[in-house]
């Protein structure tokens, strides 16, 4: 009961820490429209970011394995039945391995070209990725909302 309860709270406090960072990220990366200051603030804040970035997300990714297998969510992945919880959770699923993906493709170019001019590729790439990630992440937290409030009549003891 003790895991089940941490890995809940570890699963919250990640993901409103990872929404939270995504959205003060695109609201700089909207704001910054000089170049100069981009590259001021750029290489300072984002590696700090990115490294906070990819722990959220790893502790996101184990939270979510764990309390899935708990609620034998993880089962109706694999075989789903057409039920709300199936649908909100295998839709959801398959947002979160989007966002894995723009994650580590944002991660790999954003510490390759720290501080250093990037191609063409790149630059869209990341931007492209960036862009993604900030709207899967609403995606991501409206079906999260969905099973939250269909758990909550399954199991109302559950929070």
């Amino acid at each position: 009961m003790f895991l089940k309860e941490a890995m809940f709270h570890i699963h919250l406090i990640m993901a409103i820490s990872w929404i939270g960072g995504s959205v003060f990220m695109f609201v700089l990366g909207v704001s910054l429209r000089d170049k100069k200051a981009q590259e001021e603030v750029y290489p300072h804040i984002g590696p700090i970011f990115g490294w906070f970035e990819l722990f959220s997300l790893i502790a996101l990714l184990i939270s979510g394995f764990y309390l899935g297998a708990y609620y034998n969510l993880l089962d109706l992945i694999i075989h789903p039945n057409s039920s709300n919880v199936s649908d909100a959770v295998v839709k959801k699923a398959i947002l979160v391995a989007i966002l894995t993906v723009a994650t580590i493709i944002h991660f790999i170019i954003a510490y390759k070209t720290n501080g250093k001019k990037r191609s063409k590729i790149e630059n869209i790439l990341s931007r492209a990725s960036s862009m993604l990630i900030f709207f899967l992440n609403l995606f991501v937290m409206h079906y999260a909302i969905i099973l939250r409030n269909i758990l909550w009549k399954i199991y109302p003891k559950i929070y």
